[in-house]
């Protein structure tokens, strides 16, 4: 494209061997001179969320070489929370976020690149990618891998949960219903059609505008999703060529509009984590306040599981993002940069005149299924916002439950603590019936600091999956949450206890007090008797003093450096 100012170029002219290298890759000399374009994937073969990516770069590949620049290939593979389930694989998973954003500052750094491609599709890679986007601050755009196909009868990979509890009680399950499960409960490539942190983070790349518009949660399996990233391929040479980089597109208005997105379709808890964390790259604070703030007003119009019953391939034919976005312009900034180079309020005018609202609610109607039943219509919500900030003695920096999959009954609970200093002493508890309807479960020692901030859904899918534990039993914790958590399920408690906050002097047997309507979470008794707010104080400092904290274990390598510099959780828990 003529009249690119090329960063490319200068550092090209101050060592003949750049070229040389660059011609000993495969490059001639044209493309030497031309536009130089990062396109950065975590393709691999870790999990289905990243086994497509190769085809997704192949056509932004594409795109570049249409419009007049040439692209590079770099992967960071990345890893699956589904994988690390019960072992100690998950504590490194929090932490990949950090070393995927960290690799992608150093291919994007040692050469002076005109801009950049980015895909992914998970948990952790989305919200590195954009981390880096914003750390790296050249032109970018971004890539979301897109859905997974339904698995039989309209399910998720999360009848694992199912499965795991039945396994583990003889008698329950049959090889043959496992070996089903196993062959269909991830039918294709993409991010589990649930949604999760995986399918939330797609959706707050677009709400930020970092990936254009209705390409989050694209089935994996479909054209539409090559088409995306064709596009993408030649629009990061638009943005290079005008000099808009993700500065200008992820302003505070930006991620003020995305926790509103992420409110209206009832979003992950982990995305409390990953927005503060990437606005921090930017130089701008989220606090847990804003969160809370925005999901007081905001319609959850998303029915969504696992907050509601659908998947996330019917959201994306109803819609998707821009259908939500279009429903609530009113309380969103229209005059926010997109990577289109436009503003969010032209793309909403643009898809409507290109019928993208109505081209693919025919595929809903093959499940039988109109989009009011996906996405509410603004004045059937039922409520406002998904998730909740709570404070109290347990949590004076604040914890997150996403009420949305948690049913009406346990939205406020008093019970009794079972207290437990890891997820496997927890899961084994509730697996070996030793756990009572209206318990509270406390799992410590899980924060950033005490162990990476592993997820606890096998403990939360083992009491969802449980008829007499079910609708009764609550879990505090400082660890954090699979995106497809179910139930009464209080995450991200601040401090947490590795950094000495209150949630490492409760015992087994106090009361423990949370009101989600209220915003409250407490320590209300002990002993069978009620105390007051300052004798629980009171009782705090008398057992820090007596017992104090548990030391963590020696560690190496990546995670001794995460848990020894991590942030709070209320924080994004970055380093």
């Amino acid at each position: 494209m003529d009249g690119i100012k090329q960063k490319s170029a200068s550092e090209r002219a101050l060592w003949a061997q750049f070229d040389a290298l660059q011609m000993g890759s495969g490059w001639d000399e044209d493309d030497v001179i031309k536009p130089q374009i990062l396109i950065e994937d975590v393709y691999g073969d870790s999990h289905p969320g990243s086994t497509h990516l190769n085809r997704l770069a192949e056509q932004a590949k594409f795109g570049v070489f249409e419009t007049g620049g040439f692209p590079a290939q770099f992967h960071t593979t990345d890893i699956c929370d589904g994988c690390a389930q019960g072992h100690n694989g998950m504590n490194i998973i929090l932490a990949s976020r950090e070393a995927i954003c960290d690799m992608v500052e150093v291919h994007g750094s040692f050469i002076s690149w005109d801009g950049m491609v980015l895909s992914s599709s998970c948990d952790k890679s989305v919200p590195a990618h954009l981390k880096a986007a914003g750390r790296l601050n050249i032109p970018a755009i971004f890539i979301p891998g897109g859905s997974m196909r339904p698995g039989p009868g309209m399910t998720t990979s999360l009848v694992a949960g199912n499965i795991s509890l039945r396994t583990k009680r003889a008698g329950e399950i049959g090889d043959v219903e496992i070996r089903d499960y196993k062959l269909t409960g991830c039918p294709s490539c993409g991010a589990c059609t649930f949604l999760g942190t995986a399918s939330t983070m797609q959706c707050m790349a677009e709400a930020l505008g970092m990936a254009l518009p209705g390409s989050a949660l694209s089935p994996a399996t479909m054209r539409d999703i090559l088409s995306y990233s064709r596009r993408a391929g030649r629009k990061i040479m638009e943005l290079v060529a005008r000099g808009i980089t993700p500065d200008k597109i992820m302003t505070k208005e930006a991620f003020i509009n995305a926790i509103i997105i992420h409110s209206a379709i009832g979003g992950s808890t982990n995305a409390t984590l990953h927005l503060p964390s990437i606005a921090r790259e930017l130089g701008i604070q989220l606090t847990p306040e804003l969160f809370d703030e925005i999901n007081h007003k905001i319609p959850h119009i998303g029915n969504i599981n696992p907050g509601g019953e659908h998947l996330t391939e019917s959201f994306w034919f109803a819609g998707g993002v821009p259908y939500v976005q279009f429903l609530l312009k009113d309380q969103l900034h229209l005059d926010v940069l997109t990577v289109t180079g436009k503003t969010l309020g032209e793309n909403l005018w643009e898809l409507q005149r290109d019928n993208f609202f109505e081209r693919n609610l025919g595929y809903l109607a093959n499940y039988g299924l109109k989009r009011e039943d996906v996405i509410l219509p603004v004045e059937k919500a039922e409520e406002t916002g998904s998730i909740a900030i709570l404070k109290g003695n347990i949590a004076p920096e604040g914890a997150v439950v996403k009420y949305a999959a948690c049913d009406r009954g346990m939205r406020s609970h008093k019970g009794v603590a079972r207290v437990y200093n890891s997820e496997e002493e927890a899961f084994a508890a509730v697996v070996d019936g030793q756990i009572n309807p209206g318990e509270i479960i406390v799992i410590r020692y899980e924060g950033p600091r005490g162990s990476g901030m592993p997820e606890m859904l096998m403990t939360t899918e083992a009491i969802v999956c449980d008829t007499r534990l079910n609708g009764t039993v609550s879990l505090v914790t400082d660890g954090r949450f699979s995106g497809a958590t179910r139930g009464a399920a209080i995450g991200h408690v601040s401090p947490e206890a590795a950094a000495g906050g209150p949630l490492a002097f409760v015992e087994t047997g106090d009361m423990i007090e949370y009101d989600i309507e209220k915003r409250t979470l407490n320590v209300v008794g002990t002993g069978g008797q009620e105390i007051s707010p300052g004798e629980a104080e009171k009782m705090f400092a008398e057992r820090k003093e007596k017992n104090g904290i548990i030391p963590r274990p020696p560690r190496k390598g990546l995670l001794k450096r995460y848990t020894d510099s991590a942030l709070s959780a209320m924080e994004g828990a970055g380093y």
